[in-house]
């Protein structure tokens, strides 16, 4: 007779068999994949963050200068290879002269009306700002040439200031509005607002619990808490502000997005322009709409709906606009979704970079495998165009 404590040990001896005995011969139960996932593009040097497609197909993307060998900062896909954009010698920072030529770009996203916005966050490896150097740069994609530089002040871009993402409407004042996240991981969070005929700017919500990291967030990547490692110390928190945004089809409403944390929160759009608004009138209007998983990315199709990456689970969700949620693609080559970008051929977009593998959370051991990979999946809708 068999006691429970032998029958432990007989399925343990099975489960240890030898590669290819008759215990095994037959494939174990594993996760699936969701959705269709089709490669766009392989990147084997520089780790990309941001892509945006244009309304003509073209395909861009940036570097942000974080302690690899990034030639340039900002990119495009052009037969088969990624080449320098604007042009070579922009992607060489010049610190006398931050506002003509570009430090580390953190977002690429062409605007409703057609230009390609680039957000220089003037902070190579994450530290201070450079003086001068953190910027919005506007680039008219029928000539290739910067048509619009907007430097944002040291009012706005703060000591502890990580620029991170941007969404554009042109519909509101005499040239439009953009909205920045500031995903700071040693300040406050917040939303900076920018007029794009004045180059005015200020800072909404900064500090605010919906724009910081969550307190008793513990992310979990590939099996293991994500945490900042360093040789001979315990592990520190990672604590990033909001990072991920999106505008809702008619502009009124904004969501966001701290990368700690797992909630959705959104905000009107009309207190963040309007610069005599409280912030505690602010602070009343943000909605939590509830957990949607891990984001570093958001975006949102102009059938009002908003899509979320979801870095814990290799995943991309949709909400939508009556506040349900599905899960868009769920897929294991999904190491690590960043940005998202609608383009106007019926694709979401996504750039999967590893980011959680980097020397930074694993002791000073870079454990990203080339290539970082471009991927879309079809979503039978185009992206918001306010203008």
């Amino acid at each position: 007779m068999r006691t429970p404590a032998m029958r432990h040990l007989l399925l343990a001896c099975t489960l240890l068999a030898p590669l290819g005995a008759p215990a095994l011969a037959e494939p174990l139960p594993s996760e699936k994949a969701i959705g269709q996932l089709e490669p766009v593009f392989a990147f084997r040097d520089a780790m990309p963050t941001g892509v945006t497609v244009a309304a003509d197909g073209r395909i861009f993307v940036n570097f942000p200068r974080w302690g690899d060998a990034v030639p340039f900062t900002v990119g495009e896909l052009r037969d088969g290879e990624v080449r320098p954009f604007p042009d070579a010698a922009t992607n060489v920072f010049d610190p006398d002269r931050p506002a003509e030529t570009l430090s580390s770009v953190q977002s690429v996203v062409v605007g409703p009306a057609g230009r390609l916005w680039l957000l220089d966050t003037a902070a190579p490896s994450f530290a201070e700002p450079l003086d001068g150097a953190a910027k919005l740069v506007a680039v008219d994609l029928a000539t290739n040439q910067v048509a619009q530089t907007i430097v944002l002040p040291p009012d706005v871009v703060l000591d502890t200031t990580y620029l991170n993402d941007v969404r554009f409407d042109l519909t509101e004042g005499e040239a439009g509005i953009a909205y920045i996240t500031d995903s700071s991981t040693n300040g406050p969070g917040g939303i900076i607002v920018v007029d794009l005929q004045t180059g005015e700017a200020w800072r909404k919500l900064s500090g605010h619990p919906s724009t910081s990291p969550d307190p008793d967030f513990v992310g979990v990547v590939e099996g293991q808490r994500l945490a900042i490692r360093q040789p001979g110390q315990p592990p520190q928190p990672f604590r990033v502000a909001s990072d991920g945004i999106a505008l809702s089809a008619d502009g009124a409403t904004l969501y966001y997005s701290p990368l700690s944390s797992r909630h959705l929160y959104s905000v009107p759009t009309d207190l963040l322009r309007d610069r005599q608004a409280s912030e505690e009138t602010l602070a009343q209007a943000v909605t939590d709409l509830g957990e949607k998983g891990a984001s570093d990315g958001l975006e949102s199709d102009a059938q009002g709906r908003v899509y979320a990456t979801d870095y814990e689970n290799n995943a991309i969700h949709r909400r939508d606009p009556d506040g349900t949620w599905e899960t868009l693609v769920h897929d294991p080559r999904l190491l690590w979704p960043d940005t998202l970008s609608v383009a106007g051929d019926g694709h979401l977009y996504v750039t999967a970079n590893q980011l959680h593998r980097q020397a930074q959370f694993h002791e000073g051991q870079d454990l990203r495998e080339k290539p970082y990979s471009l991927f879309r999946i079809p979503i039978d809708a185009g992206p918001v165009l306010l203008k």
